[in-house]
């Protein structure tokens, strides 16, 4: 068995959505200066490095992170390519190969970039409506993306957000595959059971095991 992380190293400057709170970590008790032990404090939003979305954080009557059905975000998965254009990712968009494999592994993993930017990206790739119904045709639990939104970064009606909600899928936001190949692996991204979070980090991993 061989995992890999697919997670981003959270550490002070990680790139934040503009205008919200930056990470900051610290120790609030120190054994170099007398106390038992060392003691951590951490400062930081829950839509930070890797991620969850819960309905929450778009809708005021959707579940919070506590409550987000956890069997999605364990399970079988598949990572595939895609290149999309302008008008974010689109069914065309997809590799051909991955309609057979949405069907039987339930959980799809896309990336969009060769290596994650250092910077926030406001041009990154996003998700579309018609990739949320393709996908739900398709029986897919989970959508996970390498950039920090399912939506255009200009977006306020964030339709690729609500339409994966309509459709049961779970958002998966902030992941790195710059070092895992395309294929098929099982996915562990559970977020924290935090009561009233409309997100929360997660550490995700791909597992890959051997035949």
């Amino acid at each position: 068995m061989k995992i890999h992380d697919i997670s981003r190293l959270v550490r002070a400057g990680i790139p934040v959505w503009p205008g919200d709170t930056d990470f900051d970590f610290g120790l609030v008790a120190k054994i170099a200066e007398g106390s038992s032990c060392n003691v951590g404090r951490v400062e930081m939003s829950v839509h930070t490095g890797t991620h969850i979305d819960a309905p929450l954080h778009f809708d005021d009557a959707g579940a919070d992170a506590a409550s987000v059905p956890l069997e999605r975000y364990v399970g079988p998965c598949v990572v595939a390519d895609v290149r999309p254009d302008d008008r974010g990712i689109l069914p065309e968009h997809l590799p051909p190969e991955l309609d057979e494999a949405a069907r039987t592994s339930g959980r799809v993993l896309l990336r969009s970039y060769a290596t994650r930017p250092d910077a926030f990206d406001q041009g990154m790739a996003h998700a579309t409506p018609e990739l949320a119904d393709w996908l739900a045709a398709r029986g897919v639990l989970l959508l996970g993306i390498d950039t920090d939104s399912m939506d255009a970064f200009e977006s306020k009606e964030l339709p690729a957000h609500h339409r994966l909600n309509h459709h049961g899928i779970a958002i998966l936001e902030g992941i790195d595959l710059s070092k895992v190949g395309a294929g098929h692996y099982e996915l562990i991204a559970l977020p924290l059971r935090i009561e009233g979070a409309d997100g929360s980090p997660v550490r995700a991993v791909l597992v890959e095991r051997e035949e």
